[in-house]
């Protein structure tokens, strides 16, 4: 017998590997399937302006990123004790002007590269409700706390958030014609919204996924159900976090498996297994770091690292020997 919703994966036609480049942008589910694979040190650059959660702040990323755009100083402002910007997360704020306009424009400069190179691009839209400035309606990424009567808030229609995206994909389609787009719907509801109001902005989020899909078609866009294996396939408030909103460890593993069941080809995997393993020991915290048999543990490490390079030619694990080394030198 079966005794859950049991949700099919797509089959795409292209998979990710260690010699391709990605880019993810969007909410904070992007982050955690980011961090998973930065953290087994594939290729992948992740939210270049921070975590987005709606689509017409992403669709802003990437129209900075395709157009070479970099961020002046009189785009800035002072709030909090902070220089902010309205498309960049608050983790690019900072009390120098300086210092948080350099952060920014090195975050795009880098992304603007990845997205060219890109063999993927994975988008996670999060709501549809925004917030815009009164004085001028451009949409925000962030309000950085300022006062709500700054800003109107509205939902974004689907033909108005179909239209921008269309224009975008063609856009970066014309920049890098063999890249593979994918496509989620973020599982944390925005209950701050309120219930019926997250629910009609998630339906908005399905019909803009519905409408790009069948525009492009296959052979450029894909999508990958990470709402549906959340909200069906485990649906338990054992599976979340004490907010009761975010997911718990446990099921970002589990939709972690499945994103690798669909993404990762059979040598990646083979690849990460060795790169976790050898990621486990140097987590290892000794009480002397020039102790004879932790340094020799190293070295037999950055040995296991350069018999990976060999086997798999054309993989970059520079990181890794760089945070091996980093430890010896320690």
């Amino acid at each position: 017998m079966t005794f859950r919703t049991e949700i099919g994966l797509p089959k795409v036609g292209k998979q990710l590997t260690y010699r391709d480049k990605s880019l993810m942008i969007g909410s904070c589910f992007t982050e955690n399937m980011g961090n998973y694979l930065q953290k087994h040190y594939f290729p992948v650059l992740t939210n270049p302006c921070g975590i987005l959660y709606n689509p017409a702040s992403m669709a802003t990323c990437i129209e900075m990123l395709l157009t070479g755009k970099r961020i002046t100083e009189n785009e800035l402002f002072f709030a909090n004790d902070l220089w902010n910007n309205f498309h960049f997360h608050s983790r690019f704020s900072n009390p120098d002007k300086e210092t948080a306009l350099a952060s920014m424009n090195d975050s795009l400069e880098a992304a603007s590269k990845q997205l060219s190179l890109a063999s993927h691009l994975f988008l996670t839209f999060g709501t549809s409700w925004v917030f815009a400035e009164k004085e001028n309606n451009n949409i925000v990424g962030n309000c950085h706390k300022l006062p709500a009567g700054r800003f109107t808030r509205r939902r974004l229609t689907v033909d108005e958030m179909a239209a921008q995206w269309i224009g975008i994909i063609d856009k970066l389609l014309v920049i890098n014609p063999g890249i593979s787009i994918i496509l989620t719907i973020s599982p944390i509801r925005h209950m701050k919204d309120g219930s019926y109001e997250n629910q009609v902005s998630k339906s908005g989020l399905f019909l803009l996924v519905d409408r790009l899909l069948g525009h492009f078609g296959p052979e450029k866009l894909n999508y990958f159900p990470s709402y549906e294996l959340v909200m069906d396939e485990l649906r338990d408030y054992r599976f979340y976090a004490a907010d009761m909103l975010h997911l718990s460890e446990t099921a970002t593993g589990f939709v972690q498996e499945k994103f690798n069941e669909v993404f990762l080809d059979s040598e990646s995997k083979e690849i990460s297994f060795a790169v976790e393993k050898i990621s486990k020991s140097l987590d290892h915290k000794p009480f002397n770091s020039k102790n004879p048999t932790y340094q020799e543990l190293l070295s037999k490490l950055m040995e296991e690292v350069a018999k990976l390079s060999l086997k798999y030619p054309g993989i970059d694990l520079n990181d890794l020997i760089i945070n091996i080394v980093q430890k010896k030198e320690l």
